[in-house]
């Protein structure tokens, strides 16, 4: 473990994984909306689409790769420097936890999700996920593929930390929302069940037929970075102090996940580092 600064240096001098991102542009994307960039291109490589529900790991097409550690040993977010061809964006990393996809926006019956952080348990998922209440965790309704023109409202019932169950506040989903959108969740919780938190989605019932099957899904994540990025094409540099000297864990499947200033995501490039100890 790393306590001091001369453990920092010496670690993102001579023991880091040293991470190069450079992901392609994403189009239809919406200002002021998050979208995933774990569907672009480039490096690391287009990150599959999932279908049941899977836990997410380092090893995965898409994440960040990095060194793992053999404990009292940890790793660190220690430096970053990244750039994007928009202005104004914000790049958030996080750990990418659970995920899955395959939903019909055709359909308004009841559809299974079942991601449930209280059962899951491979891949270091119980350490990643953070505190035992679920706080530390974000959850998001994702595109993989466009939906229909046809505005709806998602239903969609979740069971929070104290193992009651309920539906959050109706999400209105709009039409024709398009892949790699992704809508936070966690300020959905109604204020009958507010200070809980959630622990697993059940399924999620749409109001309409979109008109588009398309393909979406649920996905948990853990944030451990952001990185305002304010002037396009201007390298922006975060050092440990910046970015918290967040611990970040074995099987972590780093991805970035990005609040959108324009009709594109635009270029991302940066490197990461993260240094062990």
């Amino acid at each position: 473990m790393i306590s001091t600064r001369d453990q920092l240096i010496n670690a993102l001098g001579n023991t880091s994984s040293q991470i190069v991102i450079d992901k392609a542009s994403i189009a239809n994307a919406v200002a002021g909306q998050y979208f995933s960039l774990w569907r672009a291109t480039g490096v690391p490589g287009q990150g599959a689409i999932p279908t049941t529900t899977a836990v997410c790991n380092n090893t995965l097409t898409g994440a960040m790769n990095f060194t793992q550690q053999v404990a009292p040993a940890t790793s660190y977010a220690g430096f970053a420097s990244f750039t994007c061809s928009n202005a104004a964006v914000a790049i958030e990393i996080h750990d990418r936890l659970a995920h899955m996809g395959g939903l019909n926006a055709t359909l308004t019956t009841p559809q299974t999700v079942d991601i449930d952080l209280n059962v899951l348990s491979a891949d270091n998922i119980v350490t990643r996920r953070g505190d035992t209440n679920f706080s530390d965790v974000m959850w998001w309704m994702e595109w993989y593929a466009d939906t229909g023109a046809t505005a709806s409202n998602a239903t969609i019932n979740v069971t929070y930390n104290d193992g009651t169950s309920g539906n959050l506040t109706a999400l209105a989903v709009g039409g024709t929302v398009r892949a790699s959108r992704c809508i936070p969740l966690n300020g959905l919780i109604p204020s009958a069940d507010s200070g809980k938190f959630i622990r697993d989605i059940n399924n999620v019932t749409l109001s309409a037929n979109t008109t588009g099957a398309g393909n979406f899904g649920f996905t948990a994540t853990r944030p451990l970075m952001q990185l305002p990025l304010n002037v396009a094409n201007k390298t922006e540099i975060f050092d440990w102090a910046a970015l918290g000297l967040e611990q970040i864990f074995n099987s972590a499947c780093l991805s970035i996940i990005q609040l959108v200033s324009t009709t594109t995501t635009g270029t991302v490039r940066g490197l990461l580092k993260i240094p062990h100890g």
